[in-house]
């Protein structure tokens, strides 16, 4: 049976899509609040998983609790924390809860995050491990035998939008090979450089789904450029963002004009805001997309 998300993919609207963070801790009433502001005016809520290595509750579980409140989950699954034993499972659990979205990626390593002695994994990289879940998809576990029940999922990957990495690009044709649903990227800022991106990968036939995330600050802006690959925080925008009376509102619109820009250019935009989503529903709105239908 088709997700919603599936739907939308295949259909000729411009979708949308946002991060939930999953709590550091087993209280989800933060989350849950979090994706009731944005029901109807998104496609699907991507549920991260660790991210930046930051130890918070399972993605699974806070899938399952969105899916119980009507919304439709991304669970994303990084090949950083768990060997293919434990890949596999937590992917037949998630698909027996109703979790009928994945994104996989391969992680910030640990020692980015908040418990830098954690022993990282990745006993498989992401294009393996794209290739298990179609194998999986098929009725088979990695190693061929049979599954009592295949799951099916709407996959996804990720990318950065520098076309000059081209390790980067191929890679990204790998995964495309792999049978991704869509692609979600890196934060775009330059949109010069997020044309030329799409121009290089204009022979896959994939929805590629554009990430934003509103800048609040010069410091903030400044982070991207040195420690976020593939990221480009122009001279021009940060200066905007220095002389603003209020950097997080002059963010904000930097945003919806990058929105707006790229609507042309491919299937969607993806919004990571750092923090809660109290600004979101007005981003949309200042880029002039109106509620899902």
């Amino acid at each position: 049976m088709s997700s919603l998300f599936q739907v939308k993919l295949k259909s000729d609207k411009f979708v949308v899509t946002a991060e939930i963070n999953p709590p550091k801790g087993t209280n989800t009433a933060s989350a849950l609040a979090d994706a009731m502001i944005l029901q109807g005016w998104t496609d699907a809520l991507n549920v991260t998983d660790n991210q930046r290595s930051v130890m918070r509750m399972s993605p699974i579980a806070l899938g399952k609790l969105l899916v119980d409140n009507g919304h439709e989950p991304i669970m994303q699954i990084t090949c950083r924390d768990r060997n293919r034993l434990a890949l596999q499972s937590d992917l037949l659990g998630a698909a027996a809860l109703g979790i009928k979205n994945i994104c996989i990626m391969t992680g910030d390593h640990t020692t980015c995050g908040d418990q830098p002695g954690a022993k990282p994994v990745y006993d498989l990289d992401s294009v393996q491990l794209l290739s298990m879940v179609q194998k999986m998809q098929r009725g088979f576990d990695l190693v061929g035998n049979e599954l009592d029940g295949a799951p099916e999922f709407v996959v996804g990957a990720v990318s950065n939008t520098d076309p000059t990495q081209i390790m980067q690009i191929m890679k990204l044709n790998k995964k495309f090979r792999m049978g991704v649903d869509f692609i979600q990227t890196q934060a775009v800022y330059d949109v010069g450089q997020f044309e030329n991106f799409m121009a290089s990968v204009a022979h896959l036939e994939v929805p590629i789904i554009a990430g934003i995330i509103p800048l609040k600050s010069v410091r903030m802006a400044c982070f991207m450029n040195e420690n976020i690959p593939g990221v480009k925080v122009g001279d021009e925008m940060i200066a905007r963002m220095e002389y603003a009376d209020n950097p997080v509102h002059e963010g904000l619109i930097i945003a919806s004009e990058t929105i707006r820009e790229i609507q042309k250019l491919c299937r969607g935009v993806h919004l990571m805001p750092i923090g809660k989503h109290l600004n979101t529903c007005k981003l949309l709105e200042m880029a002039g997309l109106s509620p899902r239908v």
